[in-house]
This record gives C-alpha cells, structure tokens and sequence, in this order.
C-alpha cells in the first residue's frame, strides 16, 4: 500500500462525526486508474443511521463517475485493526473485484492485515443482475 492511500483515510478520520461513540475512522480507496476517495465515519443519534467510512468514500466515488476499487486502507483511532462491517463488506464488493486489497491499518501507518475482497466477504451477493 502507498504512503498516500494511508495519509488520505488518516485525514479522513480526523474530519469524523463521531460524538456518541467517540470512535473515529477513516477509509480512502483507490480506483483502477489511480483515483482516490476518502471517507469519514458520520454518526447520528439514531446509531443505525449514520454512515460508515467505507460508505462516505463509497458514495464519493460514484458521484465522481464510479469506477472499480483496486484497493481500500481503513484506519481507526480506538483500535490496532478495524475490518469493515458487513453492510460495508457487500457494499465495497459491488464496486471491488475478488482480488481488490483491503488493508486493515493502525493510526501510524502500520499495515496490521491486507486481505483480498474474496477473502473479506468470501460469498459476497451477485453483482451481475440476473435476467
């Protein structure tokens, strides 16, 4: 993973909404042809309504023309390794290949876990639509 992609999701958790659980995090995605999209986490009192990191990343990369990710960096500042929730699981396999990397960082920039999208979410929902 590049340095780059790293410092994109640390900026990103530092922008975080998190005043109920007091646990930010940030995500940047790189797209197949070097595009990068950072996201926060965004919390509301209604805790299933906010949104995740992954998600606000996710939803910059389609209001910019979409595209497939080649790979995602998470980043949490209460934990050594933050894996995406399941929602965001399937919601980065609808724009991730099998092979997509999914580095699992801490706040200084260790990598802790890199782990390939078909290994994540190994029976992700069918992208395709069927008929």
């Amino acid at each position: 993973m590049a340095d780059d992609l790293f410092a994109k999701a640390r900026m990103a958790m530092r922008k975080a909404h998190a005043p109920y659980s007091k646990f930010p995090v940030g995500a940047a995605l790189r797209t197949t042809d070097g595009r990068i999209f950072a996201g926060c986490n965004i919390e509301v009192v209604s805790f299933p309504e906010g949104w995740c990191a992954e998600t606000t990343a996710i939803s910059h990369l389609v209001m910019d023309g979409g595209g497939k990710i080649a790979e995602l960096a998470v980043v949490a500042e209460r934990l050594p390794l933050c894996s995406p929730c399941g929602g965001c699981r399937q919601r980065i396999a609808e724009f991730a290949t099998a092979e997509t990397k999914i580095h699992l960082c801490d706040v200084e920039g260790g990598v802790k876990k890199t782990v390939a999208m078909g290994e994540l979410l190994p029976f992700a929902f069918e992208t395709e639509v069927i008929g």
